[in-house]
């Protein structure tokens, strides 16, 4: 993938929109567009996988600060 080193999720997301765009307004060359659907499909996995580990990292903060059953949540010192 190009530059996936200095990818990021809204960098992937405008390049597959402007994509998707040129395609549907049918402006991209025929001998182009083989390559363009190949990268819209590379910045489909790499926005899928950004969002998967998001995900991920939030539900495992989440269940870090949820309290557990039966548990009181103690005053920090000094409180």
């Amino acid at each position: 993938m190009r530059n996936s080193k200095n990818l990021t999720y809204a960098k992937a997301l405008s390049e597959l929109e402007q994509i998707i765009q040129e395609i549907e307004s049918e402006t991209i060359d025929v001998d182009l567009f083989a390559g363009k659907v190949k990268r819209a499909a590379q910045l489909i996995k790499f926005c899928k996988t950004s969002l998967r580990t998001t995900k991920e990292e939030v539900n495992k903060v989440l269940s870090e600060i949820e309290e557990k059953p039966g548990e009181e949540e103690e005053d920090p010192p000094g409180a």
